[in-house]
């Protein structure tokens, strides 16, 4: 291969790379010690949404993780009132835990 191809290849390698990882960083959802968030499978979505919905009394689901520090499952809940609550389940789908979020509004 000629240097300069080698040049054009190396420097379309490194910028995929830098894209990739901006938009890590711009989607949020990481946690630099643990990686990106996984979503709750679809598989499982169904049973992790009507617990968590149960246990707040309604709301919207607005976010869902696999493997949370806190317990196998989390889903996010917005109240009609704007306030969020993480729902923490364990693989059995039972409520191990809550905790409110703030509001959906970007100050919690």
């Amino acid at each position: 291969m000629r240097r300069s191809t080698k040049l054009i290849v190396a420097g379309g390698l490194g910028a995929v790379a830098l894209a990739a990882a901006a938009g890590v960083a711009i989607a949020g959802g990481e946690d630099e010690s643990e990686g990106p968030d996984r979503p709750i499978p679809a598989a499982d979505l169904q049973r992790a949404t009507a617990a968590a919905l149960d246990h707040t009394g309604g709301g919207e689901v607005t976010g869902t993780e696999v493997g949370d520090e806190e317990s196998y499952y989390e889903v996010e809940v917005t109240l009609d009132d704007g306030s969020q609550v993480d729902v923490q389940l364990d693989e059995r789908f039972r409520v191990v835990g809550d905790e409110a979020d703030g509001t959906g509004d970007g100050d919690g």
